[in-house]
């Protein structure tokens, strides 16, 4: 309705549609082999257990379980939670942790909190499409910075901070996802990470470490979050979300924080939704109280290993030769990310994958500046082996009738 142009705030303006929610739509017939979403794999949903143990959750906690709760989250909730993060060399207290409802609203918050119209956001190039939108709806302007095989290059972070410095403008935080990256798949070297924090100490910003896959490693060594190495000196911000390491519908998340900063989170929580559903925590309280989520963790590591393994092997077995096509090759998480030669452009490519039956997510969407015209994002966890066999061979199909000449 065009009289109400003039209506809507200039922040909703601003806002875009989610690029993979509005691909989501494309990729719903029957015979479409998608790697497009970031879907985990129902296969490890613990429906049963979930179905009993929230009936015994309703009939013996339903005093507090079908309540309000506290903003900060259910006490019982957050020492499970301790005892989850003692387990990764994390030591936090009650007052370090705010629960939330799933890591996309912890996103927000960190908008909310930290951005003025205007403030400088330092990222990876690329980063979570989820992480762009939610800053770019409080009028953030980005600062991108390149990834290799091992992250975040940090010396290319330094001297962009030592630039900006110079000009007089202090970014507000730097946004990574160390573990995994969510587009690229690649991991933050220990190195790095002992860098980038002396860098936030250096320049006193603080740096946002959004973890969603940290638990799902597959090969390779466990790395130290920045949190730990950090001691709650009050540099790190880290973001986490069971949606990952549990089941999506669950929509439960936490921040962990100095105790400062989840005082500021907690006003803006208050404001968004009083506090997340004391149910869900009720269900994820009893779930760990019973031993059952590091077990849980395990079972879904080995099938997504075997979907991984897959995807790499076709890959290798399906793919043009050539010098300029190259992919990640992830020691965890659940995506990996691949770079055509500069001159095709994926976003036409797109839809001639999907007359092909196979989607995707083109590398435009984690760029805040709509570089990256020829990558895109590949999803191993939702489709099956068989799928993922049929798929790649599909893409490799459609890639190889792109390639100029």
């Amino acid at each position: 309705m065009e009289w109400m142009d003039d209506i809507y705030s200039k922040k909703i303006a601003g806002m875009r549609k989610s690029l993979i929610r509005e691909l989501l739509k494309l990729t719903q017939k029957p015979e479409m082999i998608s790697f497009a979403g970031g879907l985990p794999s129902p296969l490890t949903f613990p429906q049963e257990e979930i179905a009993e143990l929230a009936r015994d959750v309703i009939l013996k906690e339903g005093s507090w379980a079908l309540q309000y709760g506290a903003t900060e989250g259910i006490t019982l909730f957050k020492e499970q939670i301790i005892e989850f993060m003692k387990e990764d060399g994390e030591d936090v207290c009650l007052d370090n942790i705010l629960v939330t409802t799933a890591s996309q609203q912890g996103l927000d918050m960190v908008g909310r909190v930290f951005i003025n119209s205007g403030d400088i956001v330092i990222m990876g190039r690329p980063t979570y499409v989820g992480a762009i939108a939610a800053f770019r709806g409080y009028e953030a302007n980005f600062v991108d910075i390149e990834l290799d095989e091992h992250g975040m290059k940090t010396d290319l972070l330094e001297k962009k901070l030592a630039e900006l410095k110079e000009q007089n403008l202090k970014p507000k935080f730097i946004y990574t996802v160390p573990d995994f990256q969510n587009p690229a798949g690649v991991t933050l070297s220990l190195e790095r990470r002992k860098h980038m924090l002396e860098l936030a100490r250096e320049y006193g910003i603080i740096i946002i470490e959004d973890t969603p896959y940290r638990e799902l490693r597959y090969v390779g060594e466990h790395v130290p979050s920045i949190y730990s190495l950090d001691q709650n000196a009050g540099y790190v911000v880290a973001l986490h979300t069971f949606s990952k390491i549990l089941f999506p519908g669950l929509r439960l998340g936490w921040i962990t924080a100095h105790t400062d900063v989840i005082d500021k989170f907690v006003l803006a929580k208050q404001a968004m939704d009083l506090c997340s559903p004391p149910l869900c925590q009720a269900i994820a309280y009893e779930y760990c109280r019973r031993g059952l989520l590091r077990g849980h963790i395990a079972e879904t590591i080995e099938i997504y290993r075997e979907k991984r393994a897959a995807m790499l092997e076709a890959l290798t077995r399906y793919m043009p030769q050539h010098p300029e096509i190259t992919w990640t090759e992830p020691e965890g998480g659940l995506f990996l990310w691949v770079i055509l030669p500069e001159n095709v452009d994926v976003d036409k490519m797109f839809h001639k994958a999907i007359e092909e039956n196979v989607a995707f997510v083109p590398g435009t969407a984690f760029h805040a500046d709509g570089g990256g015209k020829n990558t895109l994002r590949l999803n191993f966890s939702y489709p099956s082996p068989e799928q993922i066999d049929i798929g790649i061979r599909r893409l490799a199909r459609t890639i190889e009738n792109s390639l100029p000449g």
